[in-house]
C-alpha cells in the first residue's frame, strides 16, 4: 500500500476506525465470555420434547430415540450447574425433581422466585415434603397449563391425570418435532460428506480448484479498513444502536417485551448496514463517477438464478459437516463453552408469532445479503487480488468469524466464512454464498423453531 497516495485525511479516519474497532472488539469478544452457551438450553428443550413425545414413539424406536430417560438427564444436566445460575424455570424444575431428602437444600433459594405462581407452587410442595399425606390444591396446578412440560412433570410427582393437556395428537406433534430434530442433521451431515467426497477426488484427479474469474473493484485496503473498521463497526455497531434502539423505544412502549426486542434486533441490523453499504457506495461513485444499479459491481450474477441456488445450496450441504465438526472438537475440548450468539436464546424462547417472522427475516434475508455483499463482495475480491485467492478466502474468513464477537463460536463460523469464500470464488456469483449463508442461518432458524414446545 502506498501511504503517500493516501489523503491525510482518509489515513486519519481509518487509523482512529483501527484504534475503536480493535477496543471494541476486544471487549465484545471478553464480554461474550460472560454469555452463557445456547447448547444447554437446546439440549435441554429437548429432553423436555423427547419426554413429552414418549406416548407416541413406537417401541422399536425407541432404543433410537431414547437412550437414558429424558427427566433423568435433564435431572443430572441441571444439577451440575449451580442453583442460583439457573432460570426461575429451570429452578422449579430443579425443586419438583429433587426427592423430599433433597428439598432443604434448595427450600431458602426457591422463596426468591419472582413468578408468584412459581412461589405458590413451592410452598405446596413443601408442605407435602412435610407430609406425604398433603394434596396440594389444585387449582394451583390450573396455572402451569400453558406450560405443558411442567405441568406434566407436575402430573408425575403429584399423580394426577395430564391427559387432557398431553393429548395423544400433541404427543404425536412432539415424536414429529424431535424426528426432525434428529433427522435433518444426520441427512445433511450425509449429503454433505458424500459432496465433500466427491469435489476432494475431483480437485485430486484434475489436480487443480476450478475457480471462477473475480470481478474486482478498484479498491485498496484503505477502503477495507473504512468499510469494515469505519463504517461495520464504528458506525454501524457503536454509533448505528443508539438511534435504532431510541427509535424502537419511542413507538413500542406498548408493545410486548419480545416484540419489542424483536423490532430492536431488526432496526437494528437495518441500521448497521446502512453506514457500511453508504460508504461502499461512495467509493464507488467516486471511482466510476455514478453508481448504476444496472451494474453488477459485486458479481451476483443473478442470472441464470438456478445455477447460483444449486451452487449455494451444493455450498451449504458440503460444508455442513466440517462446521459441525469443528463444533464437536471444540465441545470436547472445553466443556461448558460460553458466548452463544444471544440471537439464539431469543429465538428459542420466543413465543410472539409476528416477532418470531421478524427474526426469520432478518436472519435469513437481511444478515446474509448484508454480509456477503461486504465480506465476499467486496472484501474477499480485494484481498485475492492483493494476496492470493487461499490468503484472500483465510483472512475473510477470519475477519467474518471475527464481526461477531463470540469467542465460543469464531471456530466455526472461521470454517463457514472458508465455506462461503470457496463458494462465491468456485461458482463466480456472490449470490451462490448469500443463497449459501441464508440456508446456514435457516437452518439454525428451523433447529430453534422444532424446539419450541
Amino acid at each position: 500500500m502506498n501511504f503517500k497516495n493516501i489523503s491525510k485525511t482518509k489515513l486519519s479516519f481509518a487509523l482512529i476506525s483501527l484504534v475503536i474497532t480493535f477496543f471494541v472488539w476486544q471487549q465484545g469478544l471478553r464480554d461474550s465470555l460472560n454469555r452463557p452457551s445456547v447448547s444447554f438450553d437446546i439440549s435441554q428443550k429437548e429432553q423436555e420434547i423427547t419426554e413429552l413425545a414418549v406416548q407416541s414413539i413406537p417401541i422399536n424406536l425407541k432404543k433410537f430415540f431414547i437412550a437414558n430417560d429424558p427427566l433423568d438427564e435433564l435431572n443430572n444436566s441441571l444439577s451440575k450447574a449451580s442453583f442460583n445460575e439457573l432460570s426461575e424455570r429451570n429452578r422449579l424444575i430443579r425443586v419438583i425433581s429433587s426427592k423430599s431428602n433433597e428439598y432443604n437444600i434448595y427450600e431458602k433459594l426457591s422463596k426468591e422466585f419472582e413468578n408468584k405462581n412459581y412461589t405458590l407452587l413451592v410452598k405446596e410442595i413443601e408442605k407435602n415434603s412435610n407430609s406425604n399425606s398433603y394434596q396440594p390444591k389444585l387449582e394451583i396446578f390450573e396455572n402451569f397449563k400453558g406450560d405443558r412440560f411442567l405441568y406434566h412433570l407436575l402430573s408425575k410427582k403429584f399423580d394426577f391425570d395430564d391427559s387432557s393437556i398431553i393429548t395423544k395428537s400433541f404427543s404425536n406433534k412432539m415424536f414429529l418435532k424431535i424426528l426432525a430434530i434428529r433427522l435433518i442433521p444426520i441427512l445433511t451431515i450425509l449429503i454433505g460428506s458424500i459432496l465433500g467426497l466427491k469435489i476432494l477426488w475431483n480437485v485430486i484427479s484434475l489436480k487443480k480448484f476450478g475457480w471462477k474469474e473475480i470481478k474486482f473493484l478498484d479498491f485498496e485496503l484503505i477502503d477495507m479498513v473504512l468499510i469494515i473498521a469505519g463504517g461495520f463497526v464504528v458506525l454501524g455497531e457503536v454509533v448505528s444502536p443508539l438511534f435504532s434502539i431510541s427509535l424502537v423505544e419511542l413507538f413500542s412502549k406498548n408493545f410486548s417485551n419480545e416484540l419489542s426486542q424483536s423490532l430492536k434486533i431488526f432496526f437494528g441490523y437495518i441500521f448497521m448496514a446502512i453506514p457500511p453499504l453508504w460508504i461502499v457506495y461512495y467509493q464507488i461513485k467516486s471511482l466510476k463517477g455514478e453508481f448504476n444499479l444496472n451494474k453488477d459491481y459485486f458479481q451476483f450474477n443473478f442470472i441464470p438464478i438456478k445455477k447460483a441456488i444449486i451452487n449455494g445450496i451444493q455450498g451449504w450441504l458440503t460444508i455442513v459437516p466440517f462446521v459441525l465438526l469443528i463444533s464437536l472438537i471444540m465441545n470436547s475440548l472445553i466443556d461448558n463453552q460460553n458466548g452463544s450468539n444471544p440471537l439464539l436464546e431469543i429465538v428459542l424462547n420466543n413465543n410472539n408469532y409476528l416477532s418470531f417472522f421478524l427474526l426469520f427475516v432478518t436472519t435469513t434475508i437481511i444478515a446474509p445479503l448484508f454480509e456477503e455483499t461486504i465480506f465476499r463482495g467486496v472484501l474477499l475480491p480485494t484481498l485475492s487480488r492483493d494476496f492470493g485467492i487461499i490468503a484472500g478466502i483465510i483472512v475473510s474468513a477470519f475477519i467474518f468469524a471475527l464481526a461477531h464477537l463470540s469467542l465460543g463460536e469464531m471456530p466455526p463460523l472461521f470454517v463457514l466464512g472458508i465455506g462461503l469464500g470457496i463458494t462465491r470464488i468456485a461458482s463466480g456469483s456472490l449470490l451462490s454464498s448469500v443463497i449459501m449463508h441464508s440456508l446456514w442461518n435457516g437452518l439454525t432458524f428451523l433447529n430453534l423453531f422444532l424446539l419450541r414446545t
